[in-house]
């Protein structure tokens, strides 16, 4: 029997997403029914198979993210699945398999997306595992690889190494022969990922990394810092950085303020910069999704770059996957699939 919510196409009207009515913990994400979004021009709706979690789904949860002027209300920033519709020239896309960057929405049986921010998925690439790339592998290309200019043969300190970024940056650094430092919060997790192939890995609680670094380097510190901590870590982070230096900060979970000694700056002339992804233009998003097609999706064609994969929860269970993702033991990607 047809359903009778259903629009031309065999697209139902009407959809199960992931709300936030009131913000708070885990449990502040509420299955709700919400109207199918309608793809604008040159952009693509898409049928979602399954939606990665990342920390800021985390803080627009608890009320500190709110989502940016146009984006949609509902958690999410990266799908994958089927294109099952277009707006404009985006419309020779529909039938592709696909994994997409989005403003927000992922936490939904479908989603839209600009078609400059998606990429195709090989017929063989798991979509779960196709879920968990766009927003880490975007964030650390443009931040690893653009802003602090990484090249073959450079080490780089990269705190979180367990985390969805930590992972992805080990990942990209072991394709392009980028020795990797990373820091984690135990000694069982440094041994994951050193497993998942760190080159080195340091137990923050126990061990003061900035001494670390200067060992394992000879003294000569790393080429860059991939810091998502900030606060009191930004000044150690300048200390492990050799000369010409540069240090990335991409969050501040640690705290938003720092204290540097700027002599030390000027003397070895070392860069400080950052960025932040998803207020970014749909415009540079494009130009970041077009280069990585170039230079890394080989990678995935071939079925060398996959991502760290956690756990995985079904879409009615976004509460079960925060509270996994809140509770810190998860390595690699969470992921919702509907």
């Amino acid at each position: 029997m047809a359903d009778k919510n259903a629009i031309p196409g065999e697209i139902p009207r009407e959809m199960t997403a992931i709300g936030i009515p009131v913000p708070g913990g885990p449990e502040a994400l509420v299955p709700e029914r919400r109207p199918v979004p309608v793809p604008g021009p040159d952009e693509v709706l898409i049928k979602v198979a399954a939606a990665g979690i990342n920390r800021p789904d985390v803080m627009q949860r608890e009320g500190r993210y709110p989502p940016p002027p146009g984006a949609s209300d509902i958690p999410g920033l990266e799908v994958s699945g089927v294109i099952v519709a277009a707006g404009g020239s985006a419309e020779l896309l529909v039938g592709q398999r696909v994994c997409a960057l989005l403003a927000g929405g992922g936490y939904a049986e479908y989603a839209v997306a600009p078609a400059g921010q998606c990429l195709p998925v090989p017929d063989d690439y798991d979509l779960a595992e196709a879920a968990a790339l766009p927003e880490t592998l975007f964030t650390v290309w443009s931040n690893l690889f653009e802003r602090a200019y990484v090249v073959e043969g450079d080490t780089v300190l990269v705190h979180g190494g367990t985390s969805g970024i930590g992972t992805m940056a080990i990942a990209l650094c072991r394709l392009f022969d980028i020795t990797t430092i990373v820091t984690c919060g135990s000694d069982g997790k440094c041994e994951q990922a050193r497993t998942w192939g760190a080159d080195h890995a340091i137990n923050y609680r126990t061990q003061d990394f900035v001494e670390e670094v200067k060992r394992i380097t000879g003294g000569q510190g790393v080429q860059a810092v991939l810091d998502m901590v900030g606060g009191d870590y930004v000044a150690r982070n300048l200390q492990c950085l050799a000369e010409d230096g540069r240090h990335v900060s991409i969050a501040v979970m640690g705290g938003p303020k720092a204290t540097v000694f700027l002599p030390a700056v000027m003397t070895r002339r070392l860069t400080l910069t950052g960025s932040t992804l998803r207020p970014r233009s749909v415009a540079f998003k494009s130009l970041v999704a077009d280069e990585l097609m170039r230079v890394v999706w080989t990678f995935v064609e071939q079925g060398r770059l996959r991502p760290a994969m956690d756990m995985r929860f079904p879409l009615a269970d976004a509460a079960k996957a925060h509270a996994r993702m809140d509770a810190g033991d998860h390595f690699g990607k969470i992921v919702l699939t509907v």
